[in-house]
């Protein structure tokens, strides 16, 4: 089983914009597998698309990861997008496909409403998987219509895979239905394991199969006890969940909870510091000398 490690910076919540490009460095500096920008259409996250472009100007060898919001965009200039970057990167563009947060303000912003987005998000990843291919495409669908579309040029990775997130029945089936691997955040071990074999089990319904290497985790983690204020942020997402039991707040805690992942079957870890650190060269190195020995 590979073990990858990669970091997620959210943003402006965890560094200022200017300092970006020293983090950048610092990631390829100690070897992590990757860097990863999620995305949300108002407040502080980086654009990742014009984060990750500045990335890979800046490396050679880190993978340029991003939580992208699909619903909402033009699929067209999102494939041309997408495979420029895959392309300038020289192949090392990662891609979990997400609907966006579920806020009013946030939905307004994406020009979407919530009971579209599900929808959006099942017509645009098979049109993307075509467009990359290089083919002429004709295209009739619930929203979108395409004649003689083709882009130019395709991405280096064929295919260019795109992993899904979510946790409700409905993610879980379009997971296995369209997806090319699931990272998910917030559960147990254990949880996950049970979703998995749901998401395994809409993959075969569909004829198809997901690389059992294609499973991790967005994995936050504490070094010391988790404050008032993120026990809060997380209760609000999991509210039947008690955030002490999910997130490690020691180097033992955080080691024994990869351990239990990867028991699980699941490889690929999204590490993410619940509160972010006032040295960030610092905890990186920290965390790549406890963590990247085991990365192979």
């Amino acid at each position: 089983m590979k073990v990858r490690f990669g970091v997620t910076c959210r943003g402006q919540a965890d560094l200022a914009l200017e300092h970006f490009p020293q983090f950048v460095d610092t990631l390829e500096r100690l070897g992590f597998d990757s860097l990863w920008l999620p995305e949300l259409m108002l407040n502080g996250p980086f654009d990742p698309l014009v984060g990750l472009t500045h990335a890979a100007a800046r490396t050679t060898r880190l993978k340029l990861g991003a939580y992208l919001i699909v619903p909402g965009r033009n699929p067209v200039r999102l494939a041309r997008a997408l495979a420029n970057l895959d392309r300038l990167s020289g192949g090392r563009l990662l891609l979990i496909m997400v609907l966006g947060q579920p806020q009013a303000p946030e939905m307004l912003a994406q020009h979407v409403t919530q009971a579209e987005r599900g929808a959006l998000l099942d017509e645009v990843l098979p049109l993307l998987r075509r467009l990359w291919t290089g083919e002429v495409v004709q295209h009739d669908g619930p929203r979108y219509q395409l004649r003689d579309a083709c882009i130019a040029p395709t991405p280096v990775q064929t295919p260019l895979e795109m992993w899904l997130g979510g946790q409700a029945p409905g993610a879980l089936r379009r997971a296995g239905r369209l997806g090319d691997g699931w990272i998910p955040g917030q559960l147990t071990p254990t949880e996950a394991a049970e979703k998995r074999r749901h998401i395994e089990a809409a993959a075969a319904e569909a004829g198809r199969a997901i690389d059992p290497e294609h499973f991790g985790v967005n994995l936050t983690y504490s070094r010391g006890p988790l404050s008032a204020v993120a026990v809060e942020q997380m209760r609000r997402r999991r509210p039947d969940l008690d955030p002490t039991t999910v997130v490690p707040q020691s180097r033992m805690a955080l080691l024994d909870r990869i351990d239990a992942w990867l028991q699980a079957g699941f490889s690929k870890f999204l590490l993410r510091p619940a509160v972010p650190p006032t040295d960030w060269t610092a905890e990186l190195e920290t965390l790549a000398a406890d963590l990247l020995e085991r990365q192979t």
